[in-house]
């Protein structure tokens, strides 16, 4: 089966895996490429069987991936970081729970992990350098808090569950202090997906009319703003979530359209590139 990847650093190191029809249900086994995605090596899993299931979800300048793998310990997913270039899979253990996998990596190894609790809740938590150490973000007042990614100050985005028992989009200080809760376009969810080192942040959030649309914030996660409302989009697109920045604020968005059609735009102003646009079902 083909590659699949998951994410690449400046020198064109790419992470990624296979699904290997080993038994029910698939195995997936992932992978790092040498500079510029030439060679492909396999990151060992944290089970004794080192081939075994692993999903890497993040890489860093240094090559430095992170990830979650079972551990063949009665199924349960832990979340690990390796050493440059891949090299060294490192388990970040567990909180209580089964389950945790790491999900963003930035230039100075700090890792981004949600962890299933004892009490089957999932919390977001932070790493110190190099994956040492761990700090719990805590949540906007619900049970859960789940992360999406991290920027080279150590700030996390992701989304909580709150006291109301809606879900929220947020962004934390640096090393994951302070979590803060980003708000939404009116409605009752919102989720951020990414984050740059000016700290703009994109995902998406429900509308006031009910609907999902894709979001922007402004430096500092400040004054979310609705991408449909910045850019010039042909007739019947609407973006419904933005799934990654980068520091120039060029913006990935994902979007519907009611006919089969397919964008790549650069828009100037805004910069959104690389709009993808899913066909809406005609009822």
């Amino acid at each position: 089966m083909g590659f699949n990847p998951r994410d690449l650093n400046n020198s064109g190191q790419v992470v990624g895996g296979l699904q290997v029809p080993q038994d029910v249900p698939l195995f997936f086994h992932s992978y790092i490429t040498g500079p510029n995605g030439e060679g492909r090596t396999p990151i060992k899993s944290l089970a004794k069987n080192e081939s075994d299931f692993t999903v890497a979800y993040g890489i860093n300048d240094a090559g430095q991936v992170a990830g979650g793998s079972w551990t063949g310990e009665g199924g349960s997913n832990h979340a690990f970081i390796t050493g440059p270039n891949g090299v060294g899979t490192i388990d970040l253990d567990l909180f209580g729970g089964n389950h945790s996998r790491a999900i963003g990596i930035n230039n100075t190894a700090q890792v981004a992990v949600e962890a299933e609790m004892a009490d089957y809740s999932t919390r977001a938590f932070i790493t110190g350098p190099n994956g040492v150490g761990m700090t719990d973000l805590g949540t906007l007042g619900g049970a859960s808090s789940f992360v999406s990614g991290i920027n080279d100050s150590g700030q996390v985005v992701g989304h909580s569950e709150t006291a109301a028992g809606s879900r929220h989009a947020f962004i934390t200080g640096p090393d994951g202090q302070d979590m803060i809760d980003l708000g939404t376009l009116g409605g009752s969810f919102s989720s951020a997906a990414d984050i740059n080192e000016a700290e703009q942040v994109v995902g998406s959030s429900e509308t006031a009319a009910g609907s999902e649309h894709a979001f922007i914030t402004g430096p500092h996660g400040t004054g979310m703003m609705d991408l449909n409302a910045l850019v010039h989009l042909p007739e019947g697109v609407i973006l419904t979530t933005a799934t990654g920045i980068n520091n120039v604020g060029q913006v990935i968005a994902i979007g519907t359209v009611p006919e089969p059609s397919s964008y790549a735009l650069m828009l100037a102003g805004l910069a959104l590139v690389g709009i993808v646009i899913r066909c809406r079902e005609v009822v």
